[in-house]
């Protein structure tokens, strides 16, 4: 008779159901071949398949999952590298061009290693091929393999950086593949693959009837008639072909509508082209806080996912299946609208790990919108350009560069950008010039933050947003205000990313409650950048600390927004001794911003040229690939790359049990109960991702503890939460904080 191999063992629900490895590579090969054929290699997505857990056919690992079954301790054993050795070999024999699909197979639980050390002669594949004591697992494979029908890989490209990023995108098919088909086997209630079937196009009718009706409402409203004009351009812009486009829109103009108005739009013309997904990346949590709202009143929950950030599972070749579920809560951006940070984005995308890079094949076919996209840093902006080309031109994604502040990626000799790009509003300057709302000042000096606090308190407006660049002076503007309630100093509100999310929108709905009910109802607000890009807020003074020039004027979106009051509102830009600056970049934006201030009025901070201008000086002082990334994608070291693409510094997600009367604790215990996607998305409402280096301090160490009895960098705060003053953590100042989340 015939052997059955094992490919899991049997669910705690379904005891007597075992994984057969036969059905499970059918299975995986053929989900990776549909998610492969959206970008041209369904075969290779199917090769894959059939190969990556082949090695599982290894008496000893047959041996281990029975004793796992039985409960009993059992030495582990690798099947990696057996399956992805002998696809090697037969990659070999037919086209060494594609000899880096095994990097992908023997990843599959590791991580994408370097070229260097798997494929090339002494890599670890040729070396496990050569051992003559595995000639016995040689055979047992080609035997199995006879229960399938081989095909051979398309060919590979031959350009470096279009096959390194094809990679990934083939490792991830394989990886949501696996993960997929394991999850229906230990959970039979989980959907299979795609269950949601809705796509954008089928979204339209449903944004449009209810824009129309909301324009209807709001049609005499002088700024509700310029935003009305701005969508009806989005609208008709969507017709051309999918591409690169610009939307450059002040702040205020409504660009989340308009901008969503254009992706859905442009999906229905282009319905032939096949778009899956409209996915919105967003430098700041505050913003998708607010966006996930807005999009939630109009599709509902069904088809919106707000992704911020997701736990991290240490990768290795556990079988047990706590462990398994805990890696199949990783997000794979399964929904028709995906709400998520640039740093989930941009990371994954030059990620190595299979949890990050679960959901990138997803991208494929999709309208990517990156919103607030200056926010970039310029030392990363080489590599994220070219593969950011490389999803136009190979993947059918339709990209929307969309701010106020444009960064001039087309327009310097230092960067090779994008070509033809499509200016969504061709008529963007006038929209600069009806939409004044705020005057700036000239470049304020004061001898302290006490002086500033002083020149708060004294404002005849009660109403007040004040931005500093770093945490440490956020709280001492916030300390000395606290001292002057004397002065009758009320409605002091606090906010930057130590705060969790749930805290956060709980305090900008306070916010924005009182600055909407009353105009002089005491409202000040003490910040860090967090709160300045996106963020839905109107007050009618705006103190902003020097900064980076787009950062200026991003904070000036949050004066005078809706342009309901008499006069405009007051942008204060403000210096002090003590100032510092988060990081050398945000330094050189700094000094170039007060070069350009000194040279200009004031009044040319309205002008869009000016921030062409800005981030032409930019360019020209930063080395735009610092890390020399594009060196390593060229020779394939996914492991280094991974290691120097950072956006922001290595964080750890953190529980905060107390809030909301501890509804952070009852998620945490469901998650822990039973580790999936769904609760680990409830969760992330009551998480704050905390700096690796914070966490190695002696204070914050006794104050943070690890979840128990998993393999995951997930912590539970057990120290001092604020919420009466909104300090959230306390004791951690340290910057950069809030720049990019």
């Amino acid at each position: 008779m015939k052997r059955e191999f094992i490919a899991h063992t049997p669910s705690k629900e379904c005891p007597d159901k075992w994984h057969l490895l036969v059905e499970h590579l059918s299975e995986t090969a053929k989900t990776a071949s549909i998610f492969g054929k959206s970008f041209g290699y369904k075969h290779a997505g199917f090769i894959l398949g059939l190969f990556h857990d082949l090695g599982k056919v290894n008496p000893k690992f047959q041996e281990y999952l029975i004793a796992c079954n039985k409960g009993k301790k059992a030495a582990k054993t690798t099947h990696s590298i057996q399956g992805s050795s002998f696809l090697w070999w037969l990659l070999l024999q037919q086209n060494k061009m594609n000899l880096p699909l095994a990097i992908c197979a023997l990843g599959h639980h590791g991580g994408l290693d370097s070229q260097h050390k798997v494929i090339t002669q002494d890599g670890k594949l040729h070396k496990w091929w050569k051992e003559k004591e595995n000639d016995s697992i040689k055979k047992i494979m080609k035997d199995f393999l006879g229960n399938f029908s081989l095909v051979t890989p398309e060919k590979f490209p031959d350009n470096e950086f279009k096959q390194e990023l094809l990679l990934r995108m083939l490792f991830s098919s394989l990886v949501d593949a696996d993960f997929l088909d394991t999850e229906k086997h230990f959970d039979v209630m989980k959907s299979v693959i795609r269950t949601n079937s809705v796509r954008p196009s089928d979204l339209w009718p449903i944004f449009r009837a209810k824009q129309l009706k909301m324009m209807w409402q709001n049609r005499e409203d002088k700024l509700n008639k310029i935003r009305n004009r701005i969508y009806f351009s989005c609208v008709e812009a969507a017709k051309n072909q999918p591409g690169v486009f610009r939307l450059t829109v002040p702040t205020g103009g409504g660009k989340t509508l308009s901008g969503m108005a254009f992706a859905l739009k442009h999906a229905v013309v282009n319905k032939t082209h096949g778009f899956q997904r409209i996915i919105i990346a967003l430098p700041y949590t505050s913003i998708i806080d607010q966006n996930a709202k807005v999009y939630r009143e109009i599709f509902g929950d069904n088809f919106v996912l707000e992704h911020q950030s997701q736990v991290e599972v240490k990768e290795e070749n556990n079988q047990d299946e706590n462990y398994l579920r805990q890696r199949l809560a990783s997000e794979n951006w399964d929904y028709p609208i995906i709400i998520t940070t640039t740093v989930q984005l941009f990371e994954s995308l030059f990620n190595n790990k299979p949890s990050r890079c679960r959901k990138l094949h997803n991208i494929a076919k999709s309208i990517l919108i990156l919103d607030e996209i200056q926010t970039l840093p310029p030392e990363l902006v080489e590599p994220t350009i070219d593969v950011l080309r490389t999803l136009v031109d190979d993947y059918g994604v339709t990209l929307v560069l969309s701010t106020a502040t444009q960064p001039a990626f087309d327009s310097t000799p230092y960067l090779k950008s994008f070509e033809g790009i499509t200016e969504i509003l061709p008529d963007y300057k006038t929209y600069f010039d009806i939409l004044k709302r705020v005057e700036y000042s000239p470049l304020k000096e004061f001898n302290s933050l006490e002086k500033l606090a002083d020149d708060i308190a004294q404002q005849a407006n009660s109403q007040s947003l004040t931005i500093l660049n770093t945490r440490k002076h956020a709280l001492k503007i916030l300390e000395a205000l606290e001292a002057l309630r004397e002065r009758k100093v009320d409605g002091l509100y606090h906010l930057s990313t130590l705060l969790c999310g749930a805290h956060r929108k709980k305090i900008l709905k306070e916010v924005t409650d009182k600055l909407n009910s009353s105009d002089t109802a005491p409202v000040r607000l003490i910040s860090t950048q967090v709160v300045e890009a996106g963020v839905d807020l109107d007050f009618p003074v705006v103190f902003r600390a020097i900064a980076p020039l787009d950062r200026i004027v991003q904070a000036a979106g949050r004066c005078n927004r809706n342009d309901k009051r008499n006069t405009k509102g007051k942008v204060i830009i403000f210096d002090f001794p003590e100032q510092r600056s988060p990081s050398q970049t945000y330094k050189l934006g700094i000094e170039n911003a007060g070069i350009l201030l000194k040279r200009n009025k004031p009044e040319k901070l309205h002008d869009p040229d000016l921030y062409t201008e800005f981030f032409q000086m930019m360019f020209r002082d930063v080395n735009l690939d610092k890390y020399n990334i594009q060196s390593d994608r060229k020779e394939l070291d996914f492991p280094v790359v991974a290691e120097k693409y950072k956006l922001i510094e290595d964080t750890v997600p953190v529980v905060i049990l107390t809030y909301d009367n501890n509804e952070g604790e009852k998620r945490l215990q469901k998650y822990l109960e039973k580790p999936s996607r769904e609760t680990w998305r409830a969760l992330m409402p009551y998480i704050v991702n905390l700096h690796y280096y914070d966490t190695q301090k002696e204070d914050i160490k006794e104050c943070i503890v690890p979840i128990d009895e998993t393999n995951t960098n997930l912590y539970k705060w057990i120290g001092v939460y604020d919420e009466k003053t909104h300090r959230g953590i306390r004791d951690i100042i340290r910057d950069p904080s809030d720049l990019i989340i």
